[in-house]
């Protein structure tokens, strides 16, 4: 009796245990004769032996010994099946460490081209079985670096996704978007990190060759098909340069051709169809605009902008023209030209605190790409706000307009109520704000936007990369910690930046008492800030741009630091949305209003209100 209550307990911990031991793989991992032999061990047990039982009625000690010795025979042959099959398949829950080369950036030879060897000297064990081998090559400014390390794929490095890293070997990958030439590749065996290898110069291996009669074939068939499409393209190449000439001497016979028509249809507000496809022919279709480039106006870190003259036709014997604004991308920043291309063709964005966009061209004569908006004599906000002290009118003016850019951009529907996708700028910043002639802001420089669209998988937000200007990046943005699952994150981070914006247009009102010298926010951090510096005073630090007791002593600008308080809070989801900021500056608008408050009484005369620049 004690023998059969032992040999039962053997029988129920075995397969038990078994079904501990053996992962999901490894049970995949059975041959087709194996899986059915199971089946049919698990068949004759439950059918025999539980009919048995049933028969019976009660266990008695005999049964209840039988039974447990079928339990123990069946799971040891079982288990024992799983082993002869698939050994490594029954070990595969033991994870081991893997060896990894793991040195600091550090200067290479490697060109990054074909393969190289890493030059590191240190192998370290990962400290967790499920970290991967990782290296980094970069290149910035002529200098090569590389890297070597340890890293949990799970987590994002350098705000990226590691991808692709079950592989014997570290196939390198270029990541575009980290403001260098940037280079990643990861692998999962011991010192696979040491040889690193660029795929765009693999060459083919055996599995890749072609056996040199297909390649003859294939060489046939494709002569005739190249014959063909040159014939093709410089028929097409001769029809077009007939049909420009033949405009041109129209031209030179017939009055001077007139602009206006077709600049009016690009500058329709209403955002139909219609306007959007005729700047569109107008770009691919007809020669490019009469535009003359007067003087450059602004420069950033991918185009240049000049003031220019759009020419209108003539009247009265003069050439009558209107002032532009040109943005210049060179030919190796097409990417950036694109995106803010494709985002200013989106009809619904039009808004009144949003730049007015004309049409795009290439101009691949001089391998330029070119945006073409409307112009603001008053220049960029950090630049009106360094040259001039503001009114409490011209406040509630500026961030209300501001807001309302924001907002608009975020939303996803039009004030007519139609569903537009919504838009994160994720670049606010003084300096990519305009001011328009009646003193509202309107948001500019659209090269790093990105729209929200629902088709978006959370890998390719992933991969959009840290950007932005590191002096107005969020706290989750600087540590790359942004909620990928909700696009309402994104615009969290374009809230705390417009925060920082509102701030340095509070710090230049009168209505605060004594008023200093225009200062960025932050304005004790050097000039251009980085990532890490930027790191310390936000995120160890917890810091923010300083708001005197002074200021709150206005009933205003006391709501208005609340404001900016709340909107640059260090938990994004305790933010306020930018339609919130707007509805707040508009309630501040109206009641100031109703105060009966004149701009007399606020405004500072214009002779004290210009700062001597020195």
């Amino acid at each position: 009796m004690k023998s059969a209550h032992t040999v039962s307990h053997i029988g129920q911990v075995l397969p038990g245990l078994f079904t501990l031991l053996l992962p999901a793989a490894g049970k995949q991992a059975l041959s087709s004769n194996r899986r059915t032999a199971v089946k049919s061990l698990e068949s004759c047990r439950c059918q025999s032996f539980g009919k048995l039982m049933k028969k019976r009625g009660v266990y008695s000690p005999f049964l209840n010994g039988a039974t447990s010795v079928f339990r123990f025979w069946y799971g040891t042959i079982l288990f024992g099946s799983i082993l002869l099959d698939q050994p490594e398949a029954s070990l595969s829950m033991i994870k081991i460490k893997k060896l990894c080369k793991f040195c600091d950036t550090q200067v290479t030879n490697c060109s990054g081209t074909g393969s190289c060897k890493v030059e590191c000297d240190i192998t370290a064990i990962c400290p967790h079985a499920n970290e991967v081998c990782v290296s980094i090559w970069r290149k910035k400014d002529n200098n090569v670096t590389l890297e070597t390390l340890c890293y949990n794929p799970a987590h994002k490095l350098y705000g990226l996704v590691l991808e692709d890293y079950n592989n014997s070997k570290c196939e390198m990958k270029e990541k575009k978007g980290m403001g260098s030439e940037f280079f990643i590749c990861s692998c999962s065996e011991d010192e696979c990190n040491e040889h690193v290898f660029f795929t765009s110069s693999f060459p083919f291996g055996p599995s890749d060759s072609l056996d040199s009669q297909v390649v003859s074939v294939i060489l046939v068939s494709l002569v005739p098909l190249l014959v063909l499409a040159v014939l093709v393209i410089t028929s097409f190449y001769f029809y077009r340069v007939y049909r420009q000439h033949h405009a041109t001497s129209k031209r030179k016979k017939g009055p001077p051709v007139d602009f206006s028509d077709a600049h009016a249809i690009m500058m329709d507000d209403e955002g139909s169809d219609i306007s959007s496809t005729h700047a569109n022919n107008l770009n691919h279709n007809t020669e490019l605009l009469p535009i003359e480039l007067d003087v450059q106006v602004g420069k950033g870190r991918f185009a240049e902008v000049y003031r220019a003259k759009l020419k209108q036709g003539s009247s009265a014997g003069e050439q009558a023209f209107e002032t532009v604004a040109v943005k210049i991308f060179p030919d190796e920043e097409y990417a950036s030209w694109k995106n803010e291309k494709d985002i200013f063709s989106d009809a619904d964005l039009r808004h009144e605190n949003v730049l007015h966009f004309l049409t795009a061209e290439e101009r691949k004569v001089q391998k330029q790409y070119w945006l073409i908006t409307a112009y603001h004599p008053r220049g960029n906000l950090q630049e009106y706000l360094t040259r001039h002290i503001i009114s409490w009118q011209d406040l509630w003016l500026l961030g209300g307009s501001l807001a309302r850019g924001v907002a608009h951009l975020h939303s996803d529907h039009t004030p007519c109520g139609r569903y537009k996708v919504p838009i994160v700028h994720r670049d606010i910043k003084s300096s990519n704000i305009l001011v328009n002639s009646d003193l509202t802001c309107c948001l500019c420089d659209f090269g790093l936007g990105l729209r929200l669209d629902n088709s978006l998988s959370v890998d390719e937000l992933a991969n959009s990369g840290q950007v932005g200007t590191a002096r107005y990046m969020a706290p989750e943005v600087l540590e790359s910690r942004i909620n990928l699952e909700n696009i309402e994150s994104f615009k969290q981070t374009d809230v705390y930046s417009m925060a920082l914006v509102l701030w340095e247009i509070t710090s230049r009102c009168s209505a605060v008492g004594e008023v200093k010298e225009y200062e960025p926010p932050f304005g004790k951090v050097r000039e251009h800030p980085c990532v890490e510096s930027m790191k310390d005073s936000v995120l160890r630090d917890r810091g923010r741009p300083e708001i005197p007791n002074s200021w709150i002593n206005h009933p205003g600008i006391q709501m208005v630091c609340a404001t900016i308080d709340e909107c640059w809070d260090h938990d994004p989801e305790a933010r306020l949305t930018a339609q919130c900021v707007a509805e707040r500056f508009s309630d501040m608008e109206h009641l100031d209003k109703l105060s009966g408050r004149s701009d007399s009484e606020e405004k500072i005369p214009e002779e004290i209100s210009v700062v001597d620049e020195k």
